[in-house]
């Protein structure tokens, strides 16, 4: 198992990547580098957004939530 596999706590299984610092399992339950783990809602929009550091332009993962109209 390599480094950026994670095991879900709820049912064991591993998790799958979605980007770098952000996995997801099958029963609902995620992991972000900067919160742990979590567990989704139906209304959590993943996304990546770009930031500029230094001269670098990076892709960050980001968690935005759908506008309850």
């Amino acid at each position: 198992m390599g480094t950026s596999n994670k095991v879900c706590p709820v049912c064991g299984r591993k998790m799958k990547q979605q980007f770098i610092g952000l996995q997801h399992c099958k029963c609902g339950i995620s992991w972000k580098k900067d919160i742990g783990f979590f567990e989704r809602t139906s209304d959590m929009i993943f996304a990546l957004e770009r930031r500029t550091i230094g001269k670098k332009v990076r892709q960050i993962p980001v968690i935005r939530y759908k506008n309850g109209e």
